[in-house]
């Protein structure tokens, strides 16, 4: 593929607000997990990756339509980090059709469906969303509709939707969209909210961790959820300290909520993100981990990467310090991936302090600095989505 030039990116989530914050809790290996205090679902015993004042944040009355936990995480991101700028300029110089919207989400404004659901039913009335509501805070299209107002953005948008993989696979979508021609630059990213579905559903499946979430680990027992927002802008052409080089997108259709046991699809994916950055998998220096610290998948993606990358990069996940965030785990550490490339460091794998001995991959217990050229950032989704970015660092 032709490589796009990441100009600008910005992120928010339980480390921190923008850059300055989240390199900080990097650097010093400082977690954003706590113990469950998220109010609408305290029953659940668990740890989270929760972003503070976000109940003290509502949207502009421009955008009062818009308002929910998911669009306010989407304007604390576009706040941060001079993006909203940097889209202004490219606005200016490409026009407002000539940029793409690419967002990925899980549950997108579900969480106020819940609430209200919850409100309406203890007052013994049905729920009634009206039209409004449904369309720019419920829908999953309504991070993307929020944006496109916000940054008066008019070219083509959609939002993909595939689980934990949502918002790595909008970074391939982009790139098909830039070369067929349908816009010249593209913003993307994602968001998700805490929710009581994605609390209670994976508290059903057994899968949440009653400690901050450790991935690799010989004890790890399941995951944190998070929240988070993360965006980038993609542009074709011109100079960037890092580039989005490859993707690569496989579908297991092995099981609704277990991977692979060979991490056959996930082999794929890396493979393909490989090939089309055109370069030799002994290449890649580093891997950003889907890591989600359940048995299953670090084991599953543990064979996947040993059979892709035999000559053992090291290797790390980051869900230590932001806590899955679901449809916002793709681009936050596709980010994350492209800090370590311009640091020439590689982040711990935070919580990890015994590598499982069944695992073949070489992990990063602790950060340290590195010569990194190109490096992988995986997400896996349920159901068996699977999505690979290559990252480069521009020489």
């Amino acid at each position: 593929m032709r490589p796009l030039a990441i100009v600008a990116s910005t992120l928010v989530n339980a480390c921190g607000t923008g850059w300055g914050e989240f390199a900080a809790a990097l650097r010093h290996g400082r977690s954003g997990l706590v113990a469950n205090d998220f109010p609408p679902a305290r029953e659940v015993a668990t740890f989270i990756g929760r972003v503070r004042g976000l109940e003290d944040a509502p949207l502009s009355p421009r955008f009062a339509r818009f308002d929910c936990r998911v669009n306010r995480l989407v304007q604390l991101a576009l706040e941060q980090d001079g993006f909203t700028a940097a889209v202004a300029a490219a606005r200016a110089r490409l026009g407002a059709r000539r940029i793409g919207v690419f967002v990925g989400t899980s549950t997108s404004g579900i969480l106020d469906t819940e609430l209200a659901t919850r409100s309406a039913l203890r007052a013994g009335a049905a729920p009634h969303l009206d039209a409004a509501f449904r369309t720019c805070r419920h829908s999953m299209m309504a991070p993307v509709r929020f944006i496109r107002e916000a940054l008066d953005l008019r070219g083509i948008a959609m939002t993909i939707s595939t689980a934990c993989s949502s918002s790595a696979k909008v970074f391939a979508s982009a790139a098909r969209a830039i070369d067929s021609g349908l816009c010249d630059a593209a913003l993307v990213g994602g968001a998700d909210s805490l929710a009581l579905s994605t609390l209670h559903g994976f508290r059903s499946l057994e899968l949440l961790s009653t400690e901050p979430c450790r991935p690799c680990d010989a004890a790890r027992n399941g995951i944190s959820i998070g929240e988070a927002a993360g965006f980038a802008l993609l542009v074709p052409g011109v100079e960037s300290a890092v580039r989005f080089t490859g993707s690569g997108e496989s579908a297991d259709a092995w099981h609704m909520s277990t991977p692979h046991p060979e991490g056959a699809g996930a082999l794929r994916a890396m493979r393909a993100a490989i090939a089309s950055a055109g370069i030799d998998a002994r290449a890649v220096d580093y891997v950003n981990l889907h890591g989600t610290a359940t048995i299953a998948n670090d084991l599953s993606e543990d064979r996947a990467v040993c059979a892709a990358l035999p000559h053992r990069p090291d290797v790390s996940s980051t869900k230590g310090w932001t806590g899955h965030a679901l449809g916002a785990a793709g681009v936050t550490e596709a980010l994350i991936t492209a800090y370590a490339l311009e640091q020439q460091w590689v982040p711990a794998t935070l919580g990890c302090r015994t590598v499982d001995p069944r695992l073949g991959m070489r992990v990063a217990i602790g950060s340290r600095n590195a010569r990194l050229v190109h490096a992988l950032s995986n997400s896996f989704g349920f159901g068996g989505s699977n999505c690979s970015l290559l990252l480069s660092r521009t020489p």
